[in-house]
């Protein structure tokens, strides 16, 4: 009988709960109608978007409403409200927007399919896991190696090549800041993108023992992905390389006996080279990103991934801001992460990959508000993109 009574206590309260929810659902709607109709008014005049002390007189009077005890719980319900208010008007004061109307462009002049020919410059050399990525995003390529990441987006920049491929991150050691740096720096976008899965193995001249070997030389990405086995072997320094595959290729030229790669196994053929150890990743699922990148925006059918960077105000709630935009849209963000700005004091950069149609006009609208956000310093489009 006491149980009996519990429960029907409890759905009591649970229907008390959903009236007072229908309340709020008309309350929410009353107000968002209210917001529009303000930025109906400051259409054409130069009145912002924010007014930052007529927000901290509404969070002054409702915290003081409610009382001590549900003050923080109020202050975040309210700051929550405002910035989706915000957002909504700064769309739609700023009608369609340059964001929009650019990426409509690009889908629009963008063919259905992603060409099945291509020539993509590629950092390293054969056997590199930058052109095992390359072979699996274009179905024929032509390959141009250049030494280094600068160089690819200088190939494509100079017309030499359509697209250029690069690593982007590790799930291991992490993302590639030097690319997202030279993204920031150049002007392009991403078209493509995979997951790679990474093997690597200890290569050495044919002949060669573990117990010659002295230094093992690979890029810094690579010996990051193998610390065990590095540090197992505390004997062997590290030295780093520009590419993995070019660490191979330069030690089967050079004739020493002292050192060692690492690298794929496709090395080991290519270049005349015996595997010492097989699989000495940190990770048995080791993975890298690659990215195709070029000089326009080429927005393909299938695409389901946008990536984006900015940088944002140094006050409290401002990166909460953005993310109660991404929440209001219903999307689902894959990555976030902060990288500093290179001289500058203390200021950060965002990076931002999420899950959504560029057809979608909730996703549209969303990128939209944050591109013409005068609060957001740095905003830079990066691509929308089908990732596998």
């Amino acid at each position: 009988m006491g149980t009996e009574k519990k429960a029907r206590g409890l759905e009591g309260i649970r229907e008390e709960i959903d009236a007072i929810d229908e309340e709020m659902v008309r309350l929410f709607v009353r107000r968002m109608r209210a917001a529009d109709a303000v930025a109906a008014s400051k259409r054409g005049s130069t009145k912002p978007v924010q007014d930052p002390a007529r927000e901290r007189e509404v969070l002054a009077r409702v915290t003081k409403a409610v009382g001590p005890e549900l003050e923080n719980e109020t202050q975040l319900l309210f700051t929550t409200l405002m910035s989706i208010s915000r957002g909504r008007q700064r769309v739609d004061i700023d009608g369609e927007g340059e964001f929009a109307r650019s990426l409509n462009a690009a889908i629009a002049e963008t063919r259905d399919a992603f060409p099945t020919t291509a020539t993509v410059a590629c950092p390293g050399a054969e056997g590199g896991y930058s052109q095992q990525a390359v072979s699996a995003m274009v179905r024929v390529p032509s390959i141009l190696y250049f030494r280094d990441f600068d160089a690819v987006f200088s190939a494509v920049e100079q017309g030499m090549c359509r697209y250029g491929v690069l690593p982007i991150e590790n799930s291991t050691a992490g993302s590639v800041t030097q690319v997202y740096d030279l993204m920031a720096r150049h002007d392009f976008r991403i078209v493509k993108a995979m997951k790679l899965r990474i093997r690597h193995v200890l290569l050495a001249p044919r002949g060669v023992k573990l117990e010659d070997v002295k230094e093992i030389v690979s890029h810094p990405h690579a010996l990051a992905q193998c610390s065990e086995f590095l540090r197992a072997h505390q004997k062997l320094r590290s030295i780093p390389a520009a590419n993995t595959a070019v660490a191979a290729e330069e030690l089967a030229a050079s004739g020493r006996r002292d050192a060692a790669v690492i690298a794929s196994r496709e090395c080991a053929d290519l270049y005349g080279l015996d595997i010492l150890e097989r699989d000495v990743s940190d990770a048995t699922s080791n993975y890298t990103r690659f990215i195709l990148i070029s000089q326009t925006c080429e927005v393909y059918a299938d695409a389901n991934k946008f990536s984006f960077m900015m940088s944002l105000p140094h006050r409290a709630g401002a990166l909460s801001d953005v993310l109660v935009r991404f929440a209001a849209a219903g999307v689902n963000l894959t990555k976030l992460e902060s990288r500093p700005v290179t001289g500058s004091d203390f200021e950060f950069r965002f990076i931002f990959d999420f899950e959504a149609s560029p057809r979608d006009p909730a996703v549209i609208r969303l990128l939209s508000g944050l591109a013409c956000d005068p609060e957001i310093e740095g905003f830079t489009f990066l691509g929308a993109f089908s990732e596998r």
